[in-house]
């Protein structure tokens, strides 16, 4: 016999999200690959500078389960998991986004200019500021769509 537990889960999967829930785990997915583009350039830039490799892995190590886990929560947020939306917001949403603006602000708030700042960029410097932006744009833009009214109507119908 089929639970009433088990017909709402099998509807839920089965409902396709609005387009704002869509396009929200999409930009959470856009947010780890600009994640892991950064990634590729600091290691990069760090084994280029001579950087012992070894050391580079807790770090690395900890990123990949950090892109891991938002992968997973996009996934079953696209699904209409409510619990996912929230762990999203809260964990990448606030701490990812504290950790993402953090030292620019504080560049900033120490008297420097964005203006001085990109004029000492390289190539690598401006992909990785590129990166940078489209990664917090990425990020907002997906925790404002979560809670759009059609968002929250499918969270609540799941």
């Amino acid at each position: 016999m089929t639970s009433v537990t088990e017909l709402r889960e099998t509807s839920r999967e089965t409902a396709t999200p609005p387009p704002v829930v869509q396009t929200a785990a999409t930009l959470w997915l856009s947010a780890v690959a600009f994640g892991a583009f950064e990634a590729v350039l600091m290691v990069g830039t760090m084994l280029y500078e001579g950087a012992a490799p070894l050391g580079l892995l807790p770090g690395a190590g900890f990123r990949l389960a950090v892109f891991a886990g938002a992968i997973f929560l996009a996934l079953r947020l696209r699904r209409g998991a409510n619990w996912a939306r929230w762990t999203l917001a809260g964990t990448l949403g606030v701490f990812g986004t504290i950790s993402l603006v953090k030292e620019p602000v504080e560049y900033l708030l120490a008297g420097g200019s964005i203006a001085e700042a990109a004029a000492g960029l390289d190539t690598v410097g401006w992909l990785f500021a590129a990166s940078r932006i489209l990664h917090v744009v990425s990020v907002l833009g997906a925790l404002a769509l979560m809670f759009q009214p059609r968002a929250n109507a499918y969270f609540r119908s799941a």
